[in-house]
Formats: C-alpha cells, sequence, structure tokens
C-alpha cells in the first residue's frame, strides 16, 4: 500500500507539477502570441510606411520629371527667343547699314551737284604771263578784291595764291 500511496502522492505532486507547468506553459505561450501579434501589428505598420515612403518617392520622382520637362521647354522657349532677337538685331542692323549707305550717297550726290552746278556757273580763264589772281579778279569780276573766291574755286589747281603760272585753267566765278 506504500507503494500505492507513494504513487498516488506522485500522481497528486505530479499533477500539480503538470498543471503548473503546463500554467506556465500557457502564460508564456499567451505572452509569446501577444509579442507575435505586436511583431506582426509592428510590421503590418512598417510595411505601410515604407509602401506610403515609396508612393511618396514615386510621386516626387514624377513632379521631379515633369519641373525637368518644363525647365527644359523654357530653356527651349528662351533659345528660341534669343534666336529671334538675335535675327531681328542683326536685321536692324543691317537696315542701319543701308540708311547710312544711301546719306552718304545723298551726300556725295549733293556734293557733286553742287560742284556741277558751281562748274555751270564758273567760266575759265586760261593764265598768262604777268597775271596775278587780283589782276583776274579786277578784269572778270570787276573788283580786284574777289580774287579770294578764284583762289577757293581752284585750290585743287593753286597750293599758293601768291603764284599761279602761264597756261594754268583757272575757274572763274560768275558775278
Amino acid at each position: 500500500m506504500a507503494k500505492k500511496s507513494e504513487s498516488g502522492k506522485k500522481g497528486i505532486l505530479g499533477r500539480a507539477v503538470d498543471a503548473l507547468t503546463s500554467r506556465d506553459e500557457k502564460e508564456e505561450l499567451e505572452e509569446a502570441k501577444s509579442e507575435l501579434a505586436e511583431t506582426r501589428q509592428d510590421l503590418r505598420e512598417s510595411q505601410q510606411r515604407i509602401a506610403r515612403a515609396q508612393a511618396s518617392a514615386v510621386q516626387a520622382q514624377r513632379e521631379a520629371e515633369q519641373k525637368a520637362a518644363e525647365a527644359e521647354a523654357r530653356a527651349a522657349a528662351a533659345e528660341q527667343e534669343a534666336a529671334a532677337a538675335k535675327a531681328r538685331l542683326a536685321k536692324l542692323a543691317e537696315e542701319e547699314r543701308a540708311r547710312e549707305i544711301r546719306e552718304r550717297v545723298a551726300r556725295v550726290q549733293a556734293e557733286r551737284a553742287e560742284r556741277e552746278a558751281e562748274a555751270e556757273k564758273a567760266q575759265t580763264y586760261v593764265v598768262q604771263s604777268g597775271d596775278s589772281l587780283s589782276k583776274i579778279a579786277k578784269t572778270l569780276l570787276g573788283d580786284a578784291g574777289r580774287w579770294p573766291e578764284i583762289f577757293e574755286a581752284n585750290k585743287d589747281k593753286i597750293k599758293n595764291p601768291n603764284l599761279i603760272h602761264p597756261g594754268q585753267e583757272l575757274v572763274i566765278p560768275k558775278k
């Protein structure tokens, strides 16, 4: 009987130990399940944050690409505007050169017309031995004091008004 009571005690002790062990294991299991649930929740939240971050990064990349495309378009437009401005500037410069040439031609034509008109007004005289500008002015213009007019009309032929040579053909201005 002693064996029975011992095995009966062991049975009760064993059952008590088993119950305690089972209870501790159940608590540990519950804690592990709770930790697992928290870890899974943390994992889901982390995955959601990652997904949001990836979506945000994709959106930021799209916006950056769009801004880059807009900047390229603005740069191309600016280049076109610069080319057009350069063409306008070249055209204006060409027009300015043409205007300057027209003005020069007009001046030359006016000077030529003036010289031709003077030549038409003037007569010519061939210098004789013993002539002077004042003597020629007195004879042809009626006043010896008008010799500077003859000198001015003939500056291309006379360098010194006191030195004229026989045979020189002088232009005499009209009276």
